[in-house]
């Protein structure tokens, strides 16, 4: 990277434009920034970092970039030309700042700017020139650090040598030293290893913790399910913090607790089948107990039995004699059962021919009569006259309904024609309205659109008038306020002048007086310091109250200083107000500001008016359309409804010739009755009346008939049963509910009586009769001492089983816990070993450096021995640099420490033992040395522009010879190295010279020649 030439404008110390020549200034390769301090030596370093990164170095990002002494129409801007990669590129960057508005008073935020640039041979026309490549600010930056190689951070300390950091740097302590390093080298992603080693060791402790709760819990698990009794899990389970605690110990601990619970399972089994064979055994003793007494109870209850039976025995013959008498007369019941239906099948048929008879009486007309006394055939013949009747009915109330439809058709069409006779009444009414409403519309359109071309030109007159108004407000205020500041001007200006009058005439007082002060100093014997004399005949006097001294002199200077400050401060507001006003003024017009308020408030009538009047146009212009609208319809209206009034017309004549045809036949057809359907109902209902009256004469003459035939029957089967006539089957005739029952009865009887029998004559009774009665609660209570004893064993044996099943499913955890585990506790090993190594927390890492640290010590290292290379020929073979990896003292870690070897007595000493001249050296050889390796780093991007900033002021003659050397040395390499400083030896010994000079308007760059001693 070579610089060729730096524009600054409005920056830093810098009021106007300002440039370097960095090619004609670094041709002899070394060059000399020079000038007072605080004139902008360093600004000029800011400049070039500020072109590459578009921010100033680290330390000095606070400044504000923009010149206090620039004028404020002038843009802070700096613009670089340099070469990288074998480009020539431009950047011109542009701070965000404030700058004036163009038009009006106060001032804007200029947004920040870049524009990067490339020299080429061809830019289109064939000729060469500059071409741009970006004006992004990402993409610029990007762009340069690709080609640089480097960071902010890093340039600052490679390029621009800040020769104080250095310095702190060479004295400080590990951590800090670290943390410049960091800076430069870019070790963040060592850093990251340690945090992720870290992180996975927490992690695997935490699986390896997890699986330690879950022992902890399968072991309290498995105590609680063993029992009080089985072996404690303290002589077994190790520690919390001993990996062996998922091992083989609490495997064999399980094992003996399972082989524990099997033999209490075998202990309880066995006493579970002894307490079933007793249950057993007492159950077969209570179920023979109970057998044998059922035995004696069936046997007493026999006998109770047969002696109940005996004393019934009378009752039960007579039931048999009753019996048998009554089923001898079962053959006579069914005949007798039969005449007295067809009695009463007689009796319901007479009475239902009496009454369609007398139904048949009470009709009226013509085809009733004749019909009292007929019999059934002339009944019949009635009925299919009548019938015929009606079925020539049906044909005329078809026309009967046909003449209601015709009458309700002629009512719907009369309304309709009326409602079309209707629209076409109201269509015709509008349309007659319709050419007064249409031009009344028109008109009001007309008024709308004039007030709404006069709305847009009002718009204007009131803007302009409240412009004015305003600005004629502004215009008074200022007045007012330039009236009261006046005075105030005129009063500083005077104050400024007598101030200045004053510091005046205290200088020629002072100066007039200076040889009494000379004089002051005079003593016997010692040579005078104007003219050497050792003699002073007569010294001057200062007349009395007439002695000034430098302290009234300054403080006169500084009261000066004040009042014309003051005074200027006073006099810029009064321009400044004035220069409003004179704005304002000619903003305003002559007009004061009553007469324009209210030649805007007449505006702002006349404008509500027309708005107003303006606001109507859309609604006038939607209601032309839809009167339009509205007449196309109502034409269409009216077309329509004539024509629709002449069809019914028609179709109303058409129904009046064929309801007049039809009203004459259904007149025929309906007789004396109301209607058609009247009559036809009437003769409907007789003809049903008339086969009525014939069903019930045929039903009573067949009932006739079968009457007879049952009484026949009835007589035949008495005299077969034996009797002599049915009166007497009858007397002895029982129901069959009653034979029913004293059969049921006497069957009961009979079999209860051999079952008794039948009972007694059992052998097992009559054994079980002779022996003693048995003691049931005896057995009982046996049986259930068992029961207890069988439920209490099955009890022990269930518990058992699960005790055994729980430590089963436990042990399989555990051995599943320990196989899923054993994995987790090697990497937890493994990791937590890197882990401490990359921290510096393990007794293996000797050092307790860290990863980073190692790293960095490498980078020191390398930093050391490419300082030492020039800080040996700077302190003439004398000193040398090394890298130490000693720890520190108390707790601190080791890894980047420096050290300095003396070869006049072969010792390794600590670098804040250096004196100023010798820190300056190491502190120089360090800052090359780490431009080398950080470049190296970087890719090997060659630095031909370097520059070092201050630190020459505490070297003595012959160092400093010594450190031109090794800057020749650099400049051997092609480069152009700048030296910031202001000691006046630099001065004659590099030719070329920057000179920064610094005034109350800014500070200014020139090149200058080099000063003889």
């Amino acid at each position: 990277m070579r610089l060729h030439r730096l524009t600054v404008t409005a920056f830093g110390p810098f009021a106007g434009s300002e440039t370097v020549d960095f090619d004609a200034l670094a041709a002899g390769g070394l060059f000399l920034l020079r000038g007072a301090t605080g004139a902008g030596k360093s600004s000029v370093l800011d400049a070039v970092c500020f072109a590459l990164y578009g921010e100033p170095p680290g330390t000095r990002r606070a400044t504000r970039l923009r010149s206090d002494h620039a004028d404020p129409k002038r843009l802070t801007e700096v613009r670089l030309e340099l070469t990288l990669g074998g480009r020539r590129l431009q950047i011109t960057r542009l701070p965000e700042q404030r700058r004036p508005k163009k038009v009006g008073a106060g001032t804007t935020v200029e947004r920040a700017q870049t524009l990067l640039r490339e020299w080429v041979e061809d830019t289109g026309d064939g000729s060469p020139g500059w071409r741009g490549l970006s004006k992004s600010h990402q993409e610029a930056g990007e762009e340069i650090h690709r080609l640089i190689g480097m960071n902010r951070e890093q340039f600052c300390q490679v390029v621009l040598l800040p020769q104080g950091d250095f310095a702190r740097f060479l004295k400080a302590d590990s951590e800090e030293r670290g943390k410049l390093l960091r800076r430069l080298f870019d070790t963040e992603r060592y850093r990251h290893v340690e945090d992720w080693l870290a992180e996975q060791r927490r992690a695997q402790e935490a699986t390896v913790q997890a699986g330690r709760r879950r022992l902890r819990d399968l072991v309290g698990r498995a105590e609680q399910a063993a029992g009080p009794g089985a072996e404690p899990a303290e002589d077994w389970v190790p520690a919390e913090d001993a990996d062996a605690g998922l091992t083989a110990d609490v495997l064999g601990w399980a094992a003996v607790l399972r082989s524990g619970a099997a033999e209490q399972l075998a202990v309880a089994e066995a006493a579970l089948a002894g307490a079933e064979a007793a249950q057993r055994t007492a159950q077969q003793r209570r179920e023979a107990a109970e057998e044998l007494a059922g035995r004696q109870r069936r046997h007493r209850e026999a006998l109770a039995r047969a002696e109940r039976l005996a004393g019934f025995e009378p009752a039960a013959a007579e039931d048999r004699r009753r019996l048998a008498a009554a089923q001898d007369a079962v053959g006579v019941e069914s005949a007798l059962r039969l005449r007295e239906s067809a009695a009463e099948a007689f009796r319901r048929a007479r009475e239902a021919e009496r009454r369609r008879r007398e139904t048949l009486a009470g009709a009226r007309g013509a085809e009733v009569r004749g019909l009292d006394g007929a019999d059934a055939a002339g009944l019949a013949e009635a009925e299919l006259r009548l019938r015929a009747e009606v079925v020539r009915l049906e044909a005329a109330r078809a026309e009967e309904r046909r003449c209601a439809e015709l009458v309700r058709e002629q009512r719907s069409l009369t309304a309709d024609r009326r409602a079309a006779e209707e629209l076409a009444e109201d269509a015709e009414d509008w349309l007659a309205e319709f050419e007064g409403e249409l031009a009344r519309l028109e008109e009001r359109h007309s008024e709308a659109r004039a007030a709404t071309t006069k709305v847009e030109q009002l718009d204007g007159q009131r803007a302009e008038a409240a412009t004015r108004l305003d600005a004629a407000r502004e215009r008074d205020g200022l007045r007012a306020g330039i009236s009261a500041a006046e005075p105030r001007v005129a009063q500083l200006r005077a104050a400024a002048l007598d101030a200045r009058e004053h510091g005046l005439d205290l200088r020629d007082r002072r100066l007039a007086g200076m040889a009494a002060e000379l004089a002051e100093q005079l003593r016997a014997g010692r040579p005078c310091r104007v003219c050497g004399s050792p003699e002073h005949p007569a010294p001057a006097q200062a007349a009395p109250g007439s002695r000034v001294g430098a302290e009234d002199e300054e403080r006169a200077r500084r009261a000066q200083a004040a009042a014309e400050q003051a005074w200027a401060e006073a006099d810029q507001a009064l321009t400044a107000l004035r220069v409003r006003e004179a704005a304002a003024a000619a903003a305003a017009g002559p007009d004061p500001v009553d007469v324009l308020a209210r030649a805007l408030a007449g505006l702002e009538r006349e404008h509500r008016d027309a708005r107003h009047t303006a606001e109507a146009l859309g609604r006038v212009e939607q209601e032309i359309a839809r009167l339009s609208r509205e007449r196309t319809r109502r034409g269409d209206e009216l077309h329509e409804a004539r024509e629709r009034a002449a069809v019914l017309t028609d179709r109303l004549q058409a129904l009046d010739a064929e309801r007049e045809a039809l009203t004459a036949r259904v007149a025929a057809a309906r007789g004396e009755a109301a209607s058609v359907a009247d009559r036809a109902a009437a003769l409907t209902r007789l003809t049903e009346d008339v086969a009525a009256a014939v069903g019930a004469a045929r039903a009573r003459a067949e009932a006739a008939a079968r009457l007879d035939e049952a009484e026949d029957e009835l007589g035949k089967a008495a005299a077969a049963a034996g009797f002599p006539d049915a009166a007497a089957a009858l007397a002895v005739l029982l129901p069959r509910e009653e034979r029913e029952r004293l059969e049921a009865r006497l069957e009961r009887h009979r079999a209860e009586t051999a079952a008794v029998r039948s009972e007694l004559a059992l052998p097992e009774l009559a054994g079980a009769a002779a022996r003693p009665p048995v003691d049931l609660s005896a057995a009982a209570a046996a049986l259930r001492e068992a029961t207890d004893r069988l439920g209490r064993a099955h009890a022990v044996r269930a518990a058992a089983d699960e005790r055994c099943g729980a430590l089963a499913a436990i042990g399989r955890q555990l051995a599943g816990l320990a196989a899923e585990l054993a994995p987790a506790l090697d990497r937890y090993g493994r990791i937590n070993r890197l882990a401490a190594l990359a921290a510096g927390t393990s007794t293996e890492n000797r050092l307790r450096m860290r990863l980073e640290s190692y790293v960095l010590a490498a980078r020191l290292e390398q930093v050391a021995a490419a300082a030492s290379d020039r800080l040996v020929r700077m302190s003439g073979g004398r000193y040398t640099l090394v890298h130490s990896d000693d720890r520190g003292t108390g707790n601190r870690r080791s890894g980047l420490a420096l050290r300095v070897v003396d070869a006049w007595t072969g010792t390794e000493r600590d670098t804040a033992t250096l004196s100023g001249g010798e820190s300056f050296f190491a502190s120089l050889s360090l800052a090359l040395g780490l431009a080398d390796v950080v470049t190296d780093e970087a890719g090997g991007m060659p630095l031909d522009t370097l520059f070092i900033d201050e630190g020459f002021g505490t070297l003595d003659e012959q160092s400093l010879e010594e450190v031109m050397d090794v800057l020749d040395g650099l400049r051997e390499r092609e480069r152009a190295v700048g030296i910031v400083s202001h000691v006046a030896d630099l001065r004659t010994r590099i030719p070329a010279q920057l000179l920064v000079r610094k005034g109350r308007r800014g500070s200014t760059l020139a090149l200058a020649e080099r000063e003889d001693a």
